[in-house]
């Protein structure tokens, strides 16, 4: 099982790979804005992305359309501070998987990565 964390702040990607681990995932690659993570997905297969929306140089929601675009079919967990029910809705129509609002509860994010992960296989 290998995941992708994008997010531009170091220390919440951090956080996320944390969570990531006690879901038990310990593979994980990171990627610093949208841009990376686009490029890390047409490079390598992820079976989750977890993925910020405001970053520098490609703004997640763009980044998730492009992955999409690209026929990739990885589950994406958008994790942000966007908690406008419009921005939701346009994150899942864009074709996110599951969406967290940061802060979030450790145990919280968990739980979504394993509900993800159980309706994607």
């Amino acid at each position: 099982m290998k995941a992708l964390v994008v997010d531009d702040s170091a220390v919440m990607r951090k956080v996320m790979i944390g969570a990531l681990a006690r879901a038990g995932i310990e593979d994980v690659a990171q990627a610093a804005d949208g841009q990376e993570a686009v490029a890390a997905c047409n490079a390598d297969e992820f079976n989750l992305v977890l993925l910020d929306w405001n970053m520098p140089n490609m703004l997640g929601i763009d980044a998730l359309k492009a992955i999409r675009a690209n026929g990739k079919k990885v589950p994406v967990i958008m994790v942000t501070t966007e908690a406008e029910k419009s921005r939701v809705i346009e994150a899942l129509k864009a074709g996110a998987n599951n969406y967290v609002i940061k802060p979030f509860d450790p145990a919280a994010i968990v739980t979504k990565i394993q509900e993800t992960l159980a309706k994607a296989s």
